[in-house]
């Protein structure tokens, strides 16, 4: 069979991150809980930007940050989303191709791209507004099996499952053109949303799953049991893993268990991107044909070097240190 074009394209809503260090004043100024992430239109956002200065950008969204890794770590990656008719959408795309990505399977919407501003205070918590803006509106008729024509292996954000008619497009479309599929359940409120499909879902169309402990147990009941949890999940796909935090992590295949050990660092200062990150090094690892003990170390290298920065971009010195360290050809 001859070789794909691309190794990895990640499926997911292509987000700019604005990162702003603030204080607890400028957090209790603004309508919301502090913590967590809310939902804001376009006109909210802006408000909220144009009191801040030194703000710090990236590419961002679930699936976009597991792709930018690989892209780093010298692997030919993609990216299928909707970007904004705007100067984010150019940012995403340009940024992206710098990056080390493709952007040739963006599509582009008629509104701003989608965007979260996240306020960092003093005690590293993250508080965060989003506008999905275009990326909400990626339709399952704008997506066919041509999207993924040249990819081995498709990486989709569990957030696409709230849109069951696009999800389902999605994953009919990767299947057709032959990809492999990973599907990272990005949260809880996915989990709980989904329950009624997932299973059937991760049978049917899904080779890897990740998930962290909260969307583990969401899914299956079993609490702070997390082997259990981890071969409940790999009874439905040929790889599961299970991200415990500092606690490291559980793969599972064919009924073994492979355990991760966790990379202890001083201080983590911001968790933005971790699990993210966390699956890059994991793809990078299993698409260059390495062992699953491997793949889970390089997942845990990413993990661990991504939450001692604010936001979820390394640094082109660092993606040297860490390429190096997982014999790969850094894109610099």
């Amino acid at each position: 069979m001859a070789e794909k074009k691309y190794k990895l394209i990640g499926v997911g809503s292509p987000i700019v991150d604005s990162l702003a260090q603030v204080d607890e004043a400028f957090v209790q100024s603004i309508e919301g809980a502090k913590g967590g992430m809310e939902l804001v239109n376009g006109e909210q956002l802006a408000a909220m930007m144009a009191r801040l200065d030194n703000m710090a950008e990236a590419p961002g969204g679930s699936a976009g940050n597991t792709a930018v890794a690989v892209a780093r770590l010298g692997l030919p990656t993609t990216f299928l989303g909707k970007i904004g008719n705007d100067v984010g959408g150019e940012f995403y795309r340009d940024r992206f191709v710098a990056l080390g990505g493709d952007g040739s399977r963006f599509k582009i919407g008629t509104v701003e791209n989608g965007r979260c501003l996240s306020l960092i205070t003093p005690d590293s918590e993250r508080t965060m507004r989003t506008n999905l803006g275009a990326a909400m509106t990626l339709a399952p008729d704008e997506v066919s099996a041509a999207d993924f024509a040249e990819c081995k292996h498709a990486h989709i954000e569990g957030y696409i499952l709230f849109n069951r008619d696009l999800m389902y497009k999605v994953l009919d479309s990767a299947k057709e053109a032959g990809c492999t599929i990973s599907l990272d359940l990005a949260s809880f409120e996915v989990v709980g949303a989904t329950k009624d499909i997932l299973e059937g879902l991760l049978k049917k169309y899904v080779d890897i799953v990740f998930a962290n402990e909260e969307e583990g147990n969401a899914f299956t009941g079993l609490g702070e049991d997390y082997e259990a949890m981890a071969l409940k999940l790999g009874e439905l796909c040929s790889i599961a893993v299970v991200k415990i935090g500092a606690k490291g992590s559980l793969i599972a295949e064919n009924g073994t268990i492979h355990k991760v050990e966790p990379i202890v660092i001083e201080q983590a200062v911001d968790t933005t991107g971790a699990g993210d990150l966390w699956a890059g090094g994991f793809l990078y690892g299993w698409l260059s044909g390495n062992s699953l003990a491997e793949c889970g170390e390089f997942g845990s290298k990413l993990g661990a070097e991504v939450v001692q920065v604010i936001g979820a971009a390394l640094s082109d010195d660092r993606w040297k240190t860490l390429s190096n360290e997982m014999g790969s050809e850094a894109h610099v």
